[in-house]
């Protein structure tokens, strides 16, 4: 799909600034990615459990896409013969946008996500694809002309994201996952704490939670805060970035471990305490959940293929909006690989940035 510029964009090189701002979005995908393997790992696990699934099910949340007649129409047409599939994931974090606490993504569908993902599994299950999308990318939102893409969701919701990513890749998206990194406190509770090597010793900004150096255990409200701190730190939201990814990690090698797998308690306790922070549409229930997690056996957080879509450059928009510029041959390039479920061989042809 060919993008028009405006003409009155000014292009400018990326700073090191962007480049870091680029890297820390890149973090929160595979935080977020990383949750979303837990998850399955955990439902795949207890699946001869039917209480499990069901538990999930009723705790979780979902969203309607609703499409009407045209708009579905008017979707890109997917093969019925292609079996690979693509799910669009998004991280939300309501305390960053100054909105009320809550133990469920209510409303999550009129706020700006904090970070979007296409994660495309090819057919033979061999591998998952995480593609971060930079929401400062400007594109063309269906119906209301040039903006960021991240822009679409305050502009008519998930459903317009979704038309949004689908137009511009001309691919059709499966499903719809949420996250809310709300729950990292309640993970943090159902595992009895979690245990970090923190680097950097710090004390959260107004508060009196203290946080030495070396391995501290986090549970409950501190276990947020950690994730959450950026003020503590001089190079703010990054060091944030990487406490989430330090904190996930842990969390997710003790929920995969043989005594917590084997645990059928302690698997009940993390989905009904964890569930209440994702949302997801309305055919993507645990079943299907369970029922990936077995074909995807192979596959975990150590090899998952991770990456950032390119971009062309920063610019500034016709009303003074810093965005990024989309690259119509990464476009064209990542398109034909979702098409033709080939992204191992884009990723050969066009490797990413290391991490």
């Amino acid at each position: 799909m060919k993008i028009k510029q405006d003409q009155d964009l000014v292009f400018s090189s990326r700073s090191a600034r962007n480049r870091l701002e680029r890297k820390k979005k890149r973090t929160r995908g595979i935080v977020v990615s990383v949750v979303v393997v837990v998850l399955v790992a955990i439902l795949s696990a207890g699946y001869v459990l039917f209480d499990l699934q069901r538990q999930f099910n009723s705790k979780s949340n979902t969203v309607a896409l609703g499409f009407s007649d045209a708009e579905e129409q008017a979707r890109p047409i997917k093969d019925p013969d292609d079996k690979s599939m693509n799910i669009l994931l998004l991280g939300v974090d309501h305390a960053d946008e100054g909105t009320a606490q809550s133990a469920a993504l209510e409303g999550a569908v009129s706020q700006r996500s904090d970070s979007m993902m296409l994660v495309h599994i090819p057919e033979d299950r061999s591998q998952v694809y995480v593609m971060s999308m930079v929401r400062d990318m400007y594109v063309d939102i269906p119906g209301h002309g040039m903006n960021k893409l991240n822009a679409a969701i305050s502009l008519g919701g998930v459903p317009l994201l979704m038309q949004t990513i689908e137009g511009l890749f001309d691919t059709k998206l499966d499903h719809l996952a949420m996250i809310d990194f709300e729950g990292f406190r309640e993970l943090s509770t159902a595992l009895g704490g979690v245990t970090v090597d923190n680097e950097i010793p710090f004390t959260a900004n107004d508060t009196d939670y203290f946080y030495p150096a070396g391995d501290i255990t986090l549970q409950g409200d501190r276990a947020l805060r950690f994730v959450r701190e950026r003020k503590s730190f001089t190079n703010g939201d990054y060091q944030r970035v990487a406490n989430q990814r330090k904190f996930i990690s842990a969390a997710a090698n003790q929920v995969l471990s043989s005594s917590t797998l084997a645990n059928p308690v302690k698997l009940y306790e993390i989905v009904d305490k964890v569930s209440p922070y994702l949302t997801f549409d309305q055919n993507f229930d645990a079943a299907t959940l369970v029922g990936l997690g077995l074909q995807l056996k192979n596959v975990n957080t150590e090899n998952m293929e991770m990456f950032t879509m390119p971009t062309a450059g920063t610019s500034t928009s016709a009303d003074g909006q810093s965005i990024e510029l989309a690259s119509e041959l990464a476009i064209s390039q990542i398109a034909k690989a979702l098409q033709t479920d080939t992204m191992a061989v884009y990723l050969q042809e066009n490797p990413p940035e290391a991490l």
